[in-house]
């Protein structure tokens, strides 16, 4: 498999306040090889072998305040790298991982990104040979 990177599309309206903590389109990415699952979202980054990757799923519409930026949710602790409202897609992990916080703590048990094209990234997690 060849590495694929997914772009974060990102909403008008919510650039500037994302840039103001590192978030930039140059600085937000998803990254698949045939190993691993790599996201970048300005200063935070996930790191997971794609053998933890439980299952995913396309999610959206969503409301600014509980997507745009990075996220903690208060319900399952996953972690959320939102840019646009429109959609994004859900990854849960067989293993919990870090990626809010220095130190390894708290660990997600999924995230949600908000890439350009969420079906493309999904097919890609779930297909046999990395799509």
């Amino acid at each position: 498999m060849t590495v694929q990177v997914f772009e974060f599309r990102f909403e008008t309206r919510f650039r500037r306040p994302l840039a103001l903590i590192g978030v930039r389109p140059t600085s937000a990415w998803v990254r698949v090889d045939a190993a691993q699952l790599l996201v970048r979202f300005g200063p935070w980054r996930l790191r997971t072998g794609r053998d933890n990757i439980a299952g995913v799923e396309t999610a959206g519409p969503y409301r600014w305040w509980r997507v745009i930026g990075p996220h903690l949710s208060g319900a399952d602790t996953g972690v959320t790298f939102g840019t646009n409202t429109a959609a994004g897609l859900c990854v849960r992990f067989v293993r919990p991982v870090p990626a809010l916080l220095p130190g390894g703590w708290p660990r997600h048990p999924g995230m949600t990104v908000t890439v350009a094209d969420p079906a493309d990234l999904a097919r890609v997690l779930t297909g046999p040979d990395g799509g």
